[in-house]
């Protein structure tokens, strides 16, 4: 079993490393576009270029020496820019023979509780009307406050902590006080989610959805998650499309020091 991720940088290590966990024996292959990060900043039309050429660029990888080249068995959008923007036209590219999984922010999930409910997302995926309509649909009625986390993909991707500190700072101060629950609406911000915890003073419950990716991820595939599973799989990493390795900040994060440990290419 072969699944592949397609990201701009290490957003994906939480949905990948939540697959491994639940699937070891599968082979992962690791699509990041380090040549054209940040997609948040970037055109819509842009952002479905990248992506195309992300999902294209695994059909052919080799997760392990040896194992020889094929197409993905399923292909994981673990970035919610990118979902937004790309999902409808990957899906009409590559499904139903292969299926396309993406990431929608968990509001309807975060709204449950009553709120009030801030959304932390990209400059990109805040202004969309992607992400409103999510808002409408599934707030229940909730005050639903989007907060347009800048620069916090990209100091999440270089691990250097004042980047880190500044950008958590930049979006708590634009949440209101009263916020209950917080979406994060990027899957790079999984990675930090202590720090923006400690940032909002404990006071919120935090709503990601890489376990809900990975867990749609072995449905569309009809399998089970099977944990215990022998570690038979493999990690492929592409940089742009060129063969590469885990990039160095990855190490900074739990999810990419789990999946550091798993065979590479």
């Amino acid at each position: 079993m072969r699944i592949s991720f397609v990201d701009s940088g290490i957003g994906m290590l939480s949905t990948a490393a939540a697959v491994r966990a639940a699937r070891p024996d599968a082979d992962l292959v690791l699509s990041m576009d380090p040549d054209h990060m940040p997609w948040g900043s970037r055109t819509p039309e842009t952002i479905v270029g990248r992506v195309l050429a992300g999902a294209r660029a695994t059909l052919d990888a080799e997760p392990v020496p040896g194992a020889g080249g094929c197409a993905p068995d399923a292909i994981v959008v673990p970035c919610n820019t990118a979902s937004v923007h790309g999902l409808t036209t990957l899906r009409a590219a590559f499904e139903p023979e292969i299926p396309v999984i993406g990431t929608v922010p968990p509001i309807k999930p975060a709204a449950a509780g009553g709120g009030p409910v801030a959304v932390w997302s990209t400059e990109a995926t805040t202004r969309s009307r992607y992400q409103q309509g999510l808002i409408e649909e599934f707030g229940q009625g909730a005050a639903v406050t989007p907060v347009a986390c800048v620069g916090l993909a990209e100091a999440v991707e270089s691990g250097e902590a004042a980047a880190l500190d500044a950008a958590i700072a930049y979006a708590a101060e634009r949440t209101p006080a009263q916020t209950a629950a917080v979406v994060l609406g990027c899957t790079h911000y999984d990675l930090v989610r202590e720090r923006i915890i400690g940032a909002l003073g404990g006071r919120v419950e935090l709503f990601t959805a890489a376990a809900a990716v990975a867990a749609q991820t072995l449905r569309r595939l009809g399998v089970p998650a099977a944990p215990d599973m022998p570690a038979t799989g493999g990690v492929a990493v592409l940089a742009s499309g060129r063969p590469a390795g885990l990039p160095a900040s990855a190490l900074n994060y739990a999810a990419g020091q789990a999946l550091a440990r798993v065979p590479q290419a």
